[in-house]
């Protein structure tokens, strides 16, 4: 997709902050000030919200009493408004001083209400501060995304995207550590709470960001709309394609924590299982921070077709892990090898779905597309973890397993044949 400017034509607020933002990063290097700040908001937040989501279901049923049921509708439902507020947020984005405001707000409003449900007294009270945080995270993520484009080159998106997915999936490393610590020293309600002091540091990185970002000026307003179409032409609309396989097919982590630990009990007993699992989890979300950023400079550096090359590799990588999971194993060494291979795979293809949507999209609608992307990846995953639950529970996890695989495979050949195409600028 080639972006055509007239050049009679008064620059909007995106091209200039698009514009200032290419001198200034080129003359001081792509990791500034306000990438560095955006990073840390992805790590902070992560580990804020990760220790009201570990700790949830003891709260739920031990504390509240309430059955295991209530906790899968409440993060059903919080998963669903997430989704759509993805959507939403998309178009609220796609206004450079707006998508502003969105990012501060939905940092903000997530930290205060994940940690209130530490102070819920019935399980109704959970799922209404439970919900409203998720749909806030949701609403976040393409004003944060939009963001970083605004303050990188175009030949550093993968990079940028690249760290920024580093820093988040390292929050999610040390979210639940520090949970297990919080509730080692204090209450489970007293740890839920405590996670909004992470929360709001996160909030106070995202300011820290926009204070460094280049100054968005525009002289009207951009209208909130839901724009689909133009983000859906040409080159993008092609790569959605791919997006959409390669999501139909990567399943919820947990469900790979449930196969190892159903594997691992025969010979090490449901508790010890349940530890290695856990601890083979810890090494998948190593893994994606290890390799998201080299990941994103290998995008930089192959060009204008470097992200598609990067999300084949990835797709290629969860179908070799999906098909070790289908096979198993019941010796944990081995075991690590696929959630190496899985969350490795899950940090390439992360980093390039954004650095080829920052690529791809015309400014003026980079929000919008930023959040298609998003929903197309919560309301795949949602579809391919129920699928592949259900052949689980109807056939077998090898079913299961082979038809998350199936998907990858198809993702690796749509992949495949974008990158055929004309590359577009």
């Amino acid at each position: 997709m080639s972006e055509v400017a007239d050049p009679g034509a008064a620059p909007t607020a995106a091209s200039s902050s698009a514009a200032a933002a290419e001198a200034g990063a080129s003359n001081q290097g792509w990791f500034s000030p306000g990438v560095a700040g955006i990073g840390s908001a992805s790590f902070l937040a992560d580990v804020g919200h990760e220790i009201p989501t570990a700790l949830l279901p003891s709260l739920l049923t031990s504390t509240l009493g309430a059955p295991a049921a209530a906790l899968g509708v409440i993060e059903g439902i919080s998963d669903a408004l997430a989704g759509a507020a993805r959507f939403g947020g998309g178009a609220l984005a796609d206004d450079p001083r707006r998508r502003r405001a969105v990012a501060v707000g939905g940092y903000t409003t997530t930290a205060v209400l994940a940690a209130a449900t530490g102070a819920a007294t019935s399980v109704w009270q959970v799922g209404v501060l439970r919900a409203g945080a998720w749909a806030a995270r949701g609403l976040r993520v393409p004003a944060r995304n939009a963001l970083l484009a605004d303050i990188v080159p175009k030949a550093a998106y993968g990079r940028a995207y690249g760290f920024e997915r580093a820093m988040d999936n390292l929050g999610a490393v040390f979210g639940p550590l520090l949970a297990l610590g919080l509730v080692s020293l204090f209450s489970v309600r007293t740890a839920i709470a405590v996670s909004v002091i992470p929360g709001l540091l996160a909030a106070g990185a995202i300011v820290y960001a926009i204070r460094k970002a280049p100054r968005a000026v525009q002289r009207e307003r951009v209208p909130i709309r839901i724009r689909v179409r133009p983000v859906l032409r040409g080159d993008l609309g092609r790569l959605m394609v791919g997006m959409s396989a390669f999501e139909f097919g990567n399943i919820a982590a947990t469900l790979l924590i449930l196969r190892a630990t159903e594997l691992l009990t025969p010979e090490h007993g449901l508790a010890t299982a349940t530890s290695l699992a856990l601890g083979l989890y810890v090494a998948y979300n190593l893994a994606a921070t290890v390799i998201s950023l080299p990941a994103g400079r290998l995008a930089d550096r192959l060009g204008v077709t470097g992200p598609v090359r990067v999300m084949i590799g990835g797709a290629a990588l969860f179908g070799v892990a999906y098909a070790a999971f289908a096979v198993g194993s019941t010796n944990w060494a081995i075991l690590a090898l696929p959630f190496v291979l899985a969350g490795a795979a899950i940090g390439c293809v992360e980093t390039a779905e954004h650095s080829a949507v920052a690529n791809l999209a015309p400014t003026d609608i980079r929000g919008s597309a930023f959040g298609l992307l998003a929903t197309v990846q919560s309301l795949g995953n949602l579809a391919a973890s129920t699928i592949a639950g259900v052949l689980w529970t109807a056939v077998s996890a090898t079913a299961a397993f082979t038809y998350a695989g199936t998907w990858m495979l198809i993702a690796v050949l749509t992949f495949a044949m974008t990158n055929r195409g004309r590359p577009a600028r």
